[in-house]
Order: C-alpha cells, then structure tokens, then sequence
C-alpha cells in the first residue's frame, strides 16, 4: 500500500449522491466533446483477449496479466486486459475507418499488481480512444495540436460542472506548457522523475511530457513504456526522441501532480522493429499484431488513455479515487480514509 495523502480539515464538496449524479454528467459530456474534436466514433472493447496474440498491453513489463482458462475451448489462457493500445490499432483496421477519424471506448482493466494509493486502484476505468493518421502527420505539431484538443475538452467539461455545482470552482489553467523529457531532466539534474513532474505541474498548472520510454541523458528513461505501441525512439523536431508522452495537472487537493492521460503516435514498421531490439524483445514479431504491423496491414495511429476517476476525482474535488469508483480497498487504508472524513465508495 502507497503513503495516503489526508488533506487537512477535508470535506466533500457534494455527497454520494449528488457525487454519483455528477459522474454521470462528467462521462457524458467530456465523451461527447471530445468524440467531437477528435472525430470518434464509439465501439465496444473487451474485457479480456486471448494470451498470445500481442494484443495486451504490457504497461512497463513487470505488471502480471490476470489469467484465466476458457474450459469450452481446451482451457486456452485469457487475460484480462491492462490496456486496449494495440486491440484498438488492429480494430481500425478491421472497421477500415477512413483517415482523420478515429474510436473511442470505455476501457475497463484490473491490474492486480498496482501500488494503491490516493489516485491508484486495481481497477482501472479509461477512455480508450485510436485515430488514424497520415505519415506526413507523423510529428510534434501533430501530436502537440492533438493534446491540444484533448484539454480543450477537459476545460469544457470542468466550466461546464462548475455551472451546474458552483461550490466547484474551475482551478486548471487555460494552456498546457510541453516539454521534453531530457529538458525537464536537465532542469531538475537532481530530482527524480516524479520529483521533477511534481516541480514542473507546481509551476505551469498543467503540462505535457514528451518522450516516455527511451533513454535520456544520464541513461535511464523518465518512466518505463513498453516497445510495440508508442514511438519513443523516433528523433523529433525538437531535437530529442520520442513522439509519445503524458499529460499531468497540479492537484492543489493533494499538493502533487496526477497524470490524466498517456498517449502518443504510434510505431511503424521501422520504428517496431528499432525498439523491439533496443529492450531485447524481437521474439515478438512472431505475434499476431506484430506481424500485421510489420506487413503493412495496420494504419498509422495516434491514440492513448484517459483516466475516468480520475478525471471525476479532480473535477469533483475529491481526495481519493475511492470517492469516484467502487473497488477493494486495504482495511487499513479504509480506516485511515474514514478518519481523514474521506468516504470511499
């Protein structure tokens, strides 16, 4: 279990119910406003995905797939999902949706092996959104117009809660400040990576990192990201690497920074290949969604997630992730939350 931030003197600002209510009204509008901005259409995702079709994701390689034998077909191995960044890629293709529009479903995960804490829990609840794009698209000014778009959609959705609770008053800023990885680390040469996105979200109020998942200057990567879905190893007119990346805001709730979203263009074929061996992993070009890839069967994409409890849980002004989703909690951290008058669900 994760250190629980109490926040001093913490009250709700509405109750469970007027809290269940407002999660309703959030989902609806930020997935209608952003359906419209980046022009998807909703689908419906799975739970679970045969083992060995390359089709999960493998978040940063170490987290373990809930498994389970499916006894009608000889006990073949399922796991339940972590992500949908590669099943959405292969899904374009299978819908053949036309360049410039995209999907969007609602992404329901257990990752089982997850720190709990304030803002993470087992059960993971995302907008799952993938979109086609062109080779020419394959840039910065791309992905950066994209982010763009995205926090456009969350500003609206945050006025739009305000009005209809005005004891919630709109704290995001207006623009997200980007910056790359290695600028950050060279900025903050004696910080950690969290430390760093805590000093950098503290100053601009909402802040895009680029490039998650390659090596930096000092030879380690800001965070961990898996090689077959974002490209992290593509130089960048920044003069970096990397065309992926995670949009944080600064939580003066807690006093930290929450990401809200990872996401970035995803690899081709070179760019596949290149970062399957830079981690030692080409073993898996023989997978099913490798080997579409590689032969030229998947479109180029740019998608990514987006957390749904815990955009509630900043919008709605909560202290816990437990105030916006029911899963399973620590005895311990209940107790602490129901001493900190924190009501998890």
């Amino acid at each position: 279990m994760g250190k629980l931030i109490k926040p001093e003197g913490y009250k709700p600002q509405l109750d469970l119910q007027q809290t269940e209510l407002a999660i309703k009204k959030i989902k609806d509008f930020f997935l209608a406003n952003l359906s419209a901005e980046l022009r998807l259409r909703r689908v419906t995702a799975p739970l679970f995905v045969l083992k060995g079709l390359g089709l999960n994701d493998d978040l940063n390689g170490v987290e373990r797939p809930v498994t389970f034998p499916i006894k009608c077909m000889n006990d073949a191995p399922a796991e339940i999902v972590h992500s949908l960044a590669k099943w959405k890629r292969n899904t374009l293709a299978e819908y053949h949706v036309p360049n410039g529009f995209g999907i969007i479903t609602d992404m329901n995960a257990v990752r089982a092996d997850e720190e709990l804490d304030n803002i993470h829990s087992i059960y993971v609840d995302q907008w799952d959104w993938e979109r086609t794009m062109t080779h020419e698209d394959r840039n910065l000014k791309f992905l950066r117009r994209t982010v763009r778009r995205i926090y456009a959609a969350i500003l609206r959705t945050e006025y739009y809660l305000s009005e209809m609770y005005p004891q919630l008053t709109p704290f995001l800023p207006e623009d997200v400040h980007f910056i790359h990885s290695e600028e950050l680390r060279k900025q903050y040469p004696d910080l950690t990576p969290k430390e760093r996105e805590d000093a950098i979200c503290k100053t601009y109020g909402a802040v895009f990192i680029i490039g998650i998942g390659g090596k930096l200057g000092d030879g380690t990567p800001h965070d961990q990201r898996a090689p077959d879905y974002d490209d992290w190893s593509t130089p960048n007119d920044d003069g970096y690497y990397g065309l992926n990346g995670d949009l944080l805001v600064w939580y003066p709730l807690l006093n930290r920074s929450i990401e809200l979203s990872s996401m970035g263009i995803r690899v081709d074929a070179e760019t596949l290949e290149r970062q399957l061996a830079l981690q030692g992993k080409e073993e898996r070009k023989s997978l099913f969604f490798h080997q579409r890839l590689l032969a030229g069967e998947l479109p180029l994409s740019i998608g990514g997630g987006i957390g749904q409890s815990r955009l509630c849980m900043i919008l709605l002004h909560k202290a816990h992730i437990g105030e916006t989703q029911s899963s399973i909690w620590p005895d311990a951290m209940r107790r602490e939350c129901r001493e900190a008058g924190i009501p998890i669900i």
